[in-house]
């Protein structure tokens, strides 16, 4: 494994260089005139917050150079199957998320991204090790509280869901921000996760709606409130900001989160599902690689 360092007059070089040729090959692909070789260029992009959410699948990469962005952000670069995979640590968090996710859209030009590690469980009837595919994503800290005055309360029951995307005015002012947006998965990259599902034996692989918010909930009646009010199946801190970002390069997007622990049946928190997860992406990303041959 081969790590390289950037100073900075060097990543800044490298920055414009990759969005002049982001900028290119987007052009191409939106006029219909990116070739089959070029696009089996563009790598898949597997994103994961802390060391364990990600290095478990860096390690099954082939020929891997590390590429480093600021003090937080690596880049694993190899191959699955002879074909290009990026394992990118993010660090965790939206703000971390979504930077990382831009750094990478703007440098790599992926194919495909997807948002994996491990989550806490929203929904009584999931357990640990089960996995949830993120048939959309919705950010649960966008919030918008109640107008009240000084000694009137705090009631977060009353907080209503905030659309930062909605428009360009105030969104605290304008009434058509007063709803969540949810991002939906992209279908072929969801196809490919149902296609192996028969591959995970650890537990059981359900569809669902996955909740991020730089947040650590441990209320039950708060967990339960956001499972009633977004249909939330889990809760972490990353995949609806890259569900953003990519949407906004329109770039495939697709979280797949595991529960490491579930306070609503008492799931204790276990950290080897974050490797499990992994080794069932990686089957992910194998059939995803395969539909992209065919096509």
């Amino acid at each position: 494994m081969r790590k390289i360092e950037f100073n900075a007059r060097k990543y800044m070089l490298a920055s414009i260089v990759s969005i002049a040729c982001f900028v290119t090959l987007a052009g191409a692909s939106t006029a219909g005139e990116l070739t089959g070789q070029e696009e089996m260029k563009r790598p898949i992009l597997i994103q994961g917050p802390m060391p364990i959410e990600a290095e478990e699948f860096a390690s099954r990469l082939k020929d891997v150079e590390v590429e480093e962005s600021g003090s937080t952000f690596e880049f694993y670069i190899g191959t699955v199957d002879d074909y290009p995979v990026i394992v990118s640590k993010t660090g965790k968090g939206m703000e971390n998320t979504a930077a990382a996710t831009a750094v990478a859209i703007l440098k790599y030009n992926p194919a495909a991204i997807i948002n994996q590690g491990t989550s806490g469980g929203h929904d009584p009837d999931l357990n640990v090790f089960d996995i949830v595919l993120g048939e959309r994503t919705v950010n649960i800290g966008s919030m918008k509280t109640g107008d009240r005055a000084e000694g009137e309360g705090i009631v977060a029951t009353d907080w209503k869901p905030m659309d930062v995307m909605a428009s360009e005015g105030s969104a605290g002012e304008d009434p058509n921000a007063e709803k969540a947006r949810y991002y939906d998965a992209d279908p072929d990259l969801l196809a490919a996760a149902r296609k192996v599902k028969d591959s995970y034996t650890k537990g059981k692989i359900v569809e669902g709606t996955i909740g991020s918010a730089d947040l650590w909930n441990n209320e039950v009646d708060r967990i339960n409130w956001f499972h009633e009010n977004y249909g939330t199946s889990v809760e972490e801190m990353e995949s609806a900001s890259s569900a953003m970002i990519s949407k906004a390069y329109d770039v495939p997007f697709l979280a797949i989160r595991i529960l490491s622990n579930n306070k609503t049946n008492n799931g204790a928190y276990n950290p080897e599902t974050a490797a499990a997860n992994q080794e069932y992406v990686y089957e992910v990303v194998r059939e995803y690689i395969s539909f992209l041959k065919s096509k």
